[in-house]
């Protein structure tokens, strides 16, 4: 987890963007290659996203409260419980709210994708939450990240179990990451701030 957080530290912004989105659209070439032998009409996979009201009054309002919950844990918790090596500071600090904001909607799209879409669909909801744990590596090293990511792994993989609806597990996944990149942002601007104060 440091080794990462060491090696993003020395990357520009334009070289962290790209491997954010590299990352991405990786995800989805391999949604794309599973779907193809896994489905058997695209259809079958396209039925997975419609308009509903339970993507406003579900996903978004789930995604409100575990930001809620994070939030609340983060000031009340030691710092230390949430060390990622600073990835999410670095990520995150440098960014308008248009840019983290793109950014959330992309990783959301191809994660929820990936992970519920194909994934969940064909294997179920351990097997899917299992590997989107694994695929968030720099959380490995301290057990209350990891224990937080599987904990909300398995809460979209139960949304998504209950709605069968992607639509709704983009949006929550949305919220989370576009308020808590926010958050990340706004933290790491006052940690800076407060750096400058002290030279």
């Amino acid at each position: 987890m440091q080794k990462q957080g060491e090696i993003i530290q020395q990357l520009t912004k334009k070289q962290l963007t790209f491997h954010l989105y590299f990352t991405q659209i990786l995800l989805l070439t391999i949604a794309l290659g599973l779907g193809i032998f896994l489905f058997d009409t695209w259809s079958e996979f396209w039925n997975q996203f419609y308009l509903s009201p339970a993507i406003l009054t579900i996903g978004l309002t789930s995604g409100l409260v575990i930001v809620a919950i994070d939030i609340v844990l983060m000031k009340h918790l030691p710092s230390k419980y949430y060390d990622d090596g600073g990835v999410n500071a670095r990520i995150f600090t440098n960014r308008n709210i248009g840019e983290i904001a793109l950014l959330a909607f992309f990783i959301s799209f191809s994660e929820e994708i990936l992970f519920r879409g194909v994934l969940q669909f064909h294997f179920g909801l351990i097997i899917s939450s299992i590997i989107f744990a694994l695929i968030h590596f720099r959380y490995w090293a301290h057990w209350f990240l990891i224990v937080n990511i599987v904990l909300l792994s398995f809460w979209i993989g139960f949304i998504y179990e209950q709605t069968e609806n992607l639509l709704v597990t983009i949006i929550m996944h949305f919220v989370i990451d576009f308020l808590l990149g926010l958050h990340m942002r706004k933290k790491g601007r006052q940690g800076s701030k407060e750096g400058m104060s002290h030279e």
